[in-house]
């Protein structure tokens, strides 16, 4: 069973019982170009009997040598020294999340030197075989890693969480940083585990400490809290003032902690939060329609080319 099957008939009330199907609909997992151009679908083991689903998208300057290749001819692309990000879903996402992921995937794209975008379903989700629990999910990502470094030139290899991601993000962080390796970039959206599921039923008397069982049933935390506490690595935070559901403060919060560690640990790393004003309406899903950025290109990337430019060497 994965997390959605978790809940099935299971009582909300002495009356209603809810049901969970596995999202999206309709969608071919393992066939991306119906949805996402110049992108690519293989799957890994990241531990036995554990075989997890992975997209790779090209950046701009692979484009015209993409047709027809192979995943082993995009793996090879790895090696070009261009970025890479690594996209880590929320909870109730798949590695095709039109409702986020394809829109700030595309606005990354946008820049002219380009990214290869690696999007990874953790087992439990999507076609990804395994039961999810923190561990697991964490471990997928650093697998993830590890796998792009081994592929890769040095490039830089940045982390991008959003909602329940970003706990993974930091996990993986904190686990790469404690094996004596420095990652130079990770990205938050602070952003509620619950996402549009939990809109759709959070009237069901009981249906959020429900969910918050389950999510501990199948121990999954994530503290970023704690994490931020000893994470040295470049991090950008980005929360909308009228996110109706994670409060702003959270995310001062979470802010004020990276610092406070960057200081404790007199590091120069690059810590910095975008906030964006409720007269934007960007609520809780909304940041990468950010008017204010020239021709629509997205902070993280100009986030990105300062690590970039600044890094005197790679990991």
């Amino acid at each position: 069973k994965n997390i959605y099957q978790s809940l099935n008939s299971v009582e909300l009330t002495k009356q209603q019982h809810g049901v969970l199907m596995r999202f999206p609909f309709f969608v071919d997992l393992s066939r991306p170009e119906d949805v996402l151009n110049h992108t690519c679908n293989f799957y890994l083991n990241t531990e036995e009997g554990i075989s997890v689903g992975v997209w790779h998208t090209l950046p701009a300057s692979q484009w015209e040598k993409s047709a027809r290749r192979s995943p082993e001819w995009y793996r090879e692309t790895l090696g070009d020294g261009t970025p890479v990000i690594i996209y880590l879903h929320g909870n109730v996402g798949t590695r095709w999340d039109k409702s986020s992921r394809i829109e700030i995937l595309e606005l990354i794209l946008m820049d002219a030197a380009g990214y290869h975008v690696l999007s990874l379903d953790y087992r439990g989700f999507g076609d990804s075989t395994g039961d999810p629990s923190e561990a697991g999910l964490t471990n997928d990502a650093l697998y993830l890693y590890h796998w792009v470094k081994k592929h890769s030139r040095g490039n830089l290899i940045c982390l991008w969480g959003h909602s329940l991601g970003s706990g993974v993000a930091t996990n993986a962080a904190v686990k790469i940083q404690e094996q004596g390796r420095y990652l130079r970039y990770c990205n938050i959206f602070v952003q509620n585990f619950f996402h549009f599921f939990f809109q759709m039923y959070r009237f069901l008397p009981g249906f959020e400490s429900l969910l918050w069982n389950i999510m501990k049933r199948t121990s999954i935390v994530f503290a970023n809290d704690k994490n931020l506490k000893s994470l040295i690595s470049p991090l950008l935070i980005l929360h909308a003032e009228d996110d109706n559901l994670v409060p702003y403060h959270m995310g001062l919060e979470l802010y004020e902690i990276s610092l406070q560690t960057q200081r404790k640990f007199n590091t120069d790393a690059h810590v910095d939060m975008i906030s964006y004003s409720t007269s934007l309406g960007f609520s809780h899903s909304s940041i990468y329609l950010d008017p204010n950025l020239p021709d629509n290109f997205p902070v993280a990337a100009m986030f990105l080319i300062t690590i970039f430019v600044h890094s005197t060497g790679f990991f």
